[in-house]
């Protein structure tokens, strides 16, 4: 089985940057996707969310979580399903924020934008994979 440490698979997330989707279940049962900014540490998938989101609220009900990414023609993909932990700590918030806000807006901007990110509220999310599917070509 593939795994989040295959080097083809942390080739792929690490590439881009490119956005994940994240797909849960909302307070009323129906399937919802939302896009999330991510960055992988060790074998976790990180991210940010406010803590009164949908998606918060859904972690809360239930851990478990499922994250596609993929590749603008969406034949090159990784989905991952996985349980999450969080975490409300601000130092840990401004650390993962400046983390994520360098991937995607760049070195530059990334102390200003971390800032915003984690703003009070705000809560750092962990994926922890449980189970990979990926694209053909990202198989080990």
């Amino acid at each position: 089985m593939t795994s989040i440490s295959d080097e083809k698979v942390r080739g792929f997330l690490d590439e881009g940057p490119r956005t994940g989707k994240i797909a849960y279940v909302g307070s009323d049962g129906q399937p919802l996707v939302a896009p999330v900014w991510y960055l992988l540490e060790g074998d976790e998938i990180v991210f940010t969310t406010d803590a009164t989101s949908a998606k918060s609220a859904s972690i809360t009900r239930d851990p478990r979580l499922a994250m596609c990414v993929d590749k603008d023609d969406g034949h090159k993909f990784v989905q991952v399903q996985g349980e999450v932990v969080t975490s409300e700590d601000p130092d840990e918030l401004l650390r993962a924020a400046t983390a994520l806000a360098a991937r995607y807006v760049g070195a530059e901007k990334a102390d200003k934008v971390g800032r915003q990110i984690a703003s009070p509220g705000q809560v750092v999310v962990r994926l922890r994979p449980t189970k990979l599917v990926t694209s053909d070509d990202l198989k080990s």
